[in-house]
């Protein structure tokens, strides 16, 4: 951000990758850190297994799958879309948003969701979640040459907050932290197949419907695991 100011870009000034990248990986930096000295993992091993936890079975998939298209269709049917990438490109992208966004869930929904939901209400907890992801996107809108530049703040924090309910909701019915990564990354790659107008009606449409079709399956599973 303060280098954007002093008319540096990661467009030509590739020094700038470091610390931009290593922002990116703070959550998943500092959950390994702080879950280690806490004694909640005995080594990285461990804490990448607990990570990329993907044993589960069919409705935790089917249920991953529907919150991504929950997110997508909604912002096409109302803000509309241009045509990307074929489908099987979509696909074929998510192990590379693993880097673009997915290991952040290490830190959001690994340790922070959790945490939080031990102090106050599922619900405060998420929206706690969702206002501090957001804030912690800010500087990205003030970086030259990074992919939110030049997009709406407010309609990306109602994308945020939708996203954050369909995270919340698979982490609190699967136990799994794999699956959110996974639901991030699918979400994440889904631009490159659907090339979705940013407006703020689409994306606060998106975020109700996130909200009304996820809190109902919180509630109806929080004895159950997927």
């Amino acid at each position: 951000m303060i280098c954007s100011l002093n008319g540096l870009s990661l467009k030509r000034d590739y020094f700038l990758y470091i610390p931009y990248m290593l922002g990116g990986w703070s959550p998943t930096i500092a959950s390994y850190i702080v879950l280690k000295k806490n004694g909640r993992v005995n080594n990285f091993k461990e804490w990448l297994k607990n990570v990329f936890d993907f044993n589960h079975g069919l409705k935790a998939y089917l249920l991953v799958v529907l919150l991504a298209v929950l997110y997508v269709l909604p912002q096409c049917i109302v803000s509309g879309y241009e045509k990307g990438e074929p489908i099987y490109i979509m696909f074929l992208a998510i192990p590379l948003m693993l880097l673009g966004g997915g290991l952040e869930e290490a830190g959001w929904r690994y340790i922070l969701q959790p945490e939080l939901e031990e102090k106050c209400h599922y619900l405060v907890a998420t929206i706690i979640v969702a206002l501090i992801w957001w804030l912690w996107h800010f500087p990205l809108f003030h970086i030259s040459g990074v992919g939110q530049e030049g997009q709406n703040y407010l309609a990306f924090g109602f994308g945020v907050f939708g996203m954050s309910f369909a995270l919340a909701c698979v982490r609190k019915c699967t136990k799994s932290v794999g699956l959110c990564v996974l639901l991030h990354c699918l979400v994440n790659a889904s631009g490159a197949s659907f090339k979705i107008n940013d407006t703020i009606v689409g994306n606060a449409v998106m975020a109700a419907v996130m909200i009304i079709i996820t809190l109902p399956i919180v509630y109806t599973n929080k004895e159950k695991q997927c």
